[in-house]
């Protein structure tokens, strides 16, 4: 004879549920004995199960065990909602907090809906006062985008009227030293004269002169006799007349035109010695001659300095209207963060992001790698700035470039919060910014009062 003590089991309905209990002469009939229910907890769907709280669904995936939220039972999760507490904290259970399911009400699950309640509570009713505090350093940034955007503009106008002024007097600077170093050239005894060109007389002359041995051609020796440093008179290097001919060897009257007497005729850097000057006349020795070389350098000092003006005027226009043509949200939101970095040290890494520029990652030994540069506004088309691309870093040994995807994050301080590496060299970065903050719905605030 088979005893039997306390067995129930639960009667299965169509759809996997429990509607009843089997009678006990069905079950000595067909002496079963069996101690865990059969019916739905083989099929447990955490979407269906309700009193879960956003924050503890993650927890009820199904899979093949559950650890109770307390960590003191690991039991398999077909036993989850199966209307018997396996789990001290009753977290097995949770469709009844207060455990007003369970089948024989002699078990005592622990009563935890007033815990969890306010649990639940205080953690949305923080969360909407960090978004309420988001939202107003949001408009607060907002105002500031539109101030920042309106001096961005207006030194744009400014930059490029000083580069419109900076070229007229750059073609006024070209042109006074043009005329210094005609001046120059004309009292140091080596201007043309009108209509004689690079085989004129004038050069024909010269060449004489320079040519000793009357052979039709020039060496480094003769060259050495009769062309001395335009400054100070000194005797030329044999490197320096050969670079004044135009390399090694003798020159004739043609080469000559088209080298050395160039720079005889630009009187920048060498002169014809005195006694060989012959009807070309000795310059003048007065102020004027003396003066000449100097307005020349000075002339050409200038031309320098108001060309490199140009240049970085022009460069600041163009950092400007690159800043002025990306895109910072709807109202300008993110422009704050323009020209700025934010830093997070993991391990031995330094994590420096720069939104709208670049993102790198430094070691500890102080070799710094890219990990991409700014390129565009990846998030989806209902939140659209909510991530932001890097592309193009550093090349991976042996793999594709690096890259980064940067998540932007509600919060009341503006930081690199977390940094990740899911996939070799594919970053996931976490930047908080009131920015992100979006208004609270009203729907969601009643909830707290209504549901908790």
């Amino acid at each position: 004879m088979v005893l039997f003590k306390e067995v129930l089991l639960p009667k299965c309905n169509e759809s996997g549920g429990s509607s009843g209990y089997l009678p006990l002469a069905l079950i000595m009939q067909y002496h079963i004995v069996v101690a865990v229910a059969i019916c739905s907890a083989v099929f447990v769907d955490s979407r269906k199960i309700r009193g879960i709280s956003l924050a503890y669904r993650k927890f009820y995936k199904e899979k093949k065990t559950f650890l109770c939220l307390d960590g003191s039972k690991i039991i398999p999760f077909d036993q989850v909602n199966d209307d018997y507490c396996d789990c001290l904290d009753g977290s097995d259970e949770p469709d009844c907090c207060d455990g007003s399911d369970e089948h024989d009400k002699r078990t005592r699950c622990p009563n935890t809906c007033r815990n969890l309640g306010q649990q639940e509570r205080a953690a949305l009713e923080a969360e909407m006062r960090a978004v309420d505090d988001g939202m107003h350093l949001k408009r607060q940034l907002i105002k500031e985008g539109v101030s920042m955007w309106q001096e961005k503009q207006n030194q744009l106008k400014d930059l490029q009227r000083i580069l419109s002024g900076l070229q007229t007097k750059l073609e006024a600077h070209r042109k006074r030293k043009l005329e210094a170093d005609a001046h120059q050239a004309k009292v140091m005894g080596v201007l043309k004269s009108p209509g004689d060109g690079a085989g004129g007389k004038t050069a024909a002359r010269i060449f004489g002169q320079l040519d000793i041995n009357k052979d039709g051609s020039l060496t480094v020796d003769e060259v050495q006799a009769g062309v001395v440093n335009l400054q100070d008179d000194r005797s030329l290097t044999e490197e320096e007349v050969t670079a004044l001919l135009g390399g090694p060897g003798p020159a004739d009257l043609f080469r000559f035109q088209q080298t050395l007497w160039r720079s005889l005729q630009a009187a920048k850097k060498v002169k014809i010695k005195a006694d060989l000057r012959g009807d070309l006349g000795p310059p003048n020795e007065g102020p004027a001659t003396r003066a000449a070389p100097s307005a020349a350098r000075q002339g050409e000092a200038n031309l320098k300095e108001m060309e490199e003006a140009l240049e970085t005027t022009r460069a600041e226009i163009g950092n400007l209207e690159k800043v002025l043509s990306t895109d910072y949200g709807s109202s300008r939101e993110f422009l704050y963060l323009q020209g700025q970095c934010f830093q997070l040290v993991v391990y031995e890494y330094t994590y420096s992001l720069c939104p709208f520029s670049h993102v790198t990652q430094k070691s500890s030994t102080g070799a710094e790698v890219s990990l991409g540069k700014w390129r565009y506004w990846a998030g989806p088309q209902e939140h659209p700035y909510s991530r932001m691309e890097f592309e193009d870093g550093a090349p991976c040994w042996q793999g594709p470039p690096r890259t980064t995807l940067v998540t932007l994050t509600c919060g009341t301080e503006t930081a690199l919060k977390r940094v990740r590496e899911p996939t070799k060299c594919q970053y996931i970065m976490e930047l908080w910014t009131p920015s992100a903050c979006e208004q609270q719905r009203e729907a969601r605030r009643r909830g707290v009062h209504s549901e908790l």
